[in-house]
């Protein structure tokens, strides 16, 4: 079994290393089969036109939710509304407000999840003018997440990494975690982002640490 970590790789050949209820909650945003155009609602300036990826074409097979049911204990799914799931009336619904995309996007987005409790509203505007991926969300989203619906100590799993939000999160409240990205244009991209924000707390962390004095002085 692999240890945790950020793996340019296909979900599929990963998950299948990990035993039965491995992961404590997997939080996922897999793509939803509608043919999203990535340079959509994009304002003039905001970022480079890139290429367009047939990434989006097909929704994930059966046997994709049988592994990510298989080793994770519970369940986030982005754009679960789009999938054959079981029922559930824990669904999240993400409030992007007054988008700044022109209305382009929707204006909110849903996450089925497998918790047996009332549904959630979370309102956040996605601005995000360093945006590299179509379906990019908020760092914020990912760490409101993790708080409502993760413990300290739990192991997280994202099987589509896509922008890193959701690792850097992990990264900020301390959780372990292991993600996937197919794509290797996003998985430097991702991957760069993750490595300067986890580079950007380090030093936050060694800024805020006791002096020597601070420590001889609490334990007294």
């Amino acid at each position: 079994m692999r240890l945790p970590g950020f793996y340019n790789e296909d979900c599929m050949v990963g998950m299948a290393e990990f035993p039965d209820k491995y992961f404590d909650l997997a939080i996922v945003d897999p793509p939803y089969g509608i043919n999203i155009n990535m340079n959509m609602g994009l304002k003039k300036g905001m970022t480079k036109k890139r290429k367009q990826k047939k990434w989006d074409n097909a929704i994930p097979s059966a046997e994709y939710f049988n592994e990510l049911f298989r080793i994770s204990k519970n369940q986030v799914i982005w754009g679960g509304n789009y999938f054959p799931l079981p029922t559930t009336r824990c669904f999240i619904v993400w409030d992007k407000g007054e988008s700044m995309y022109g209305r382009s996007f929707t204006e909110c987005e849903m996450a089925w999840t497998s918790f047996d409790e009332s549904a959630r509203i979370y309102k956040l505007n996605p601005m995000d003018i360093n945006r590299f991926h179509p379906t990019q969300k908020p760092i914020k989203l990912y760490e409101w997440t993790l708080n409502k619906y993760a413990k300290l100590g739990d192991k997280i799993l994202d099987t589509h990494v896509g922008s890193a939000s959701s690792l850097i999160a992990c990264h900020n409240l301390g959780f372990e975690f292991t993600g996937f990205e197919l794509d290797g244009e996003y998985y430097y991209s991702a991957k760069n982002r993750l490595d300067m924000a986890m580079a950007q707390q380090d030093i936050f962390n060694y800024i805020d640490r006791p002096t020597i004095e601070e420590k001889l002085a609490y334990s007294e």
